[in-house]
């Protein structure tokens, strides 16, 4: 019984963490509602494209994170919309990527707010979202998005649709 035990807890410890946190910083509660990891960065590399990816769920926004950043972007991510209404009155991002079900505020309700800021009426938006129902892509269209994506994504397909934007 204790040999089934062990094998079990090594299993479960070779779950843990998922792959993408041993490349990030961990979250905690009194970290801010949004996070701009690569600022740093920005002196350095004036050019370089930036991304505020926005989504309740961390999992999300670190896979989003991570692929965004070796795509070459500097990343800001938002946990919640205002936090991302927060990130994007302090800083000119070049796409934004978001989610749509979030609670208080939804995505729909982010990208029109966002098409109201200076700057960002243009500024492309893709919606990433488990919404797939046969009138959400109008929805996010209608709300001020350029695209629709359904959850899960294809990373390449993602970064290939962003080019396009």
């Amino acid at each position: 019984m204790q040999g089934h035990y062990s094998s079990h807890v090594v299993f479960t410890l070779q779950l843990e963490p998922p792959l993408l946190r041993q490349f990030l910083p961990r979250v905690n509660q009194q970290d801010p509602p949004y996070s701009a990891q690569n600022e740093v960065s920005q002196g350095k590399y004036p050019n370089k494209r930036r991304a505020l990816v926005v989504d309740d769920v961390a999992d999300v926004t670190e896979m989003l994170f991570v692929l965004l950043s070796h795509a070459g972007y500097d990343v800001v991510t938002a946990s919640s919309a205002p936090a991302a209404l927060e990130a994007a009155g302090g800083r000119q991002f070049d796409v934004i990527i978001s989610d749509i079900g979030m609670p208080k505020m939804n995505g729909y309700q982010l990208a029109r707010a966002l098409r109201l800021l200076p700057g960002y009426e243009t500024v492309p938006m893709v919606a990433v979202t488990g919404y797939s129902m046969f009138d959400d892509r109008e929805r996010s269209m209608n709300a001020g998005f350029t695209a629709h994506m359904t959850k899960p994504i294809d990373p390449r397909a993602l970064l290939d649709l962003i080019e396009q934007l």
